[in-house]
């Protein structure tokens, strides 16, 4: 990482800035950029509303953030719409817990993708993942109905969680496809398995985390 960082990035670097970069490199003061995943955890506080990253985050590969920020405050301003008087904080806190509701199905569905794409990505020694990587790739390649789905989930065109499930585990498909044809054998069988086994894995501690009444069935949340 040291001599990549050295001999590829350094050079890009502004010279005003170039010295203290590879001061810093041979300091080994060598950090990666901190993330986390937060999923929406509700506190009604009269006079107050958590919106964006305060309130709910999620894996910053995919750029979502925006998204569900500005997703949420269309549904807010949706809400808040029919309301004349402001002044009573808790009856107001009280008519927005409809608000947790109703953002679900956006909100989820692109934190859900984030997480799933950033493990599939992730470094791995695994076969099977580093199969699924590469199935990601070829699906999306196939342009049409393949690309054209997940990128609408990714922006928020389409926020249906259904269509999200539905896609990543069409992908894992694809790639034991693409692994057992044209030449089958056990061992391509078994890798084939355990992608099948990893997209599991993958998502739906994800979707737990999210919610899964939440995420496939807000109908059933509201008051």
């Amino acid at each position: 990482m040291a001599k990549y960082l050295k001999t590829v990035v350094a050079p890009q670097i502004p010279q005003e800035l170039r010295d203290a970069f590879v001061f810093a490199i041979n300091k080994e003061n060598i950090r990666t950029m901190p993330n986390r995943s937060m999923p929406a955890a509700p506190h009604p506080t009269p006079g107050a509303l958590l919106l964006g990253d305060a309130f709910n985050m999620r894996h910053p590969l995919t750029g979502g953030g925006m998204t569900v920020a500005l997703s949420d405050i269309v549904v807010l301003r949706n809400l808040l719409r029919p309301l004349h008087d402001l002044s009573d904080a808790f009856s107001l806190c009280k008519y927005l817990e409809s608000f947790y509701t109703l953002r679900k199905p956006v909100a989820s569905t692109i934190n859900t993708l984030a997480g799933a794409l950033y493990k599939v990505f992730s470094a791995s020694t695994d076969p099977a993942r580093n199969e699924m990587r590469q199935a990601c790739f070829d699906y999306l390649s196939l342009g049409g109905v393949f690309s054209n789905g997940p990128i609408a989930l990714l922006s928020g065109l389409n926020p249906r969680p259904l269509n999200l499930v539905l896609h990543f585990f069409a992908l894992a498909i694809f790639g034991v496809g693409c692994l057992i044809v044209p030449f089958p054998s056990i061992p391509r069988f078994l890798i084939g398995a355990r992608m099948i086994s990893v997209a599991s894995r993958i998502i739906f501690p994800i979707i737990k985390a999210e919610g899964v009444r939440q995420m496939f069935f807000p109908i059933t949340l509201t008051h």
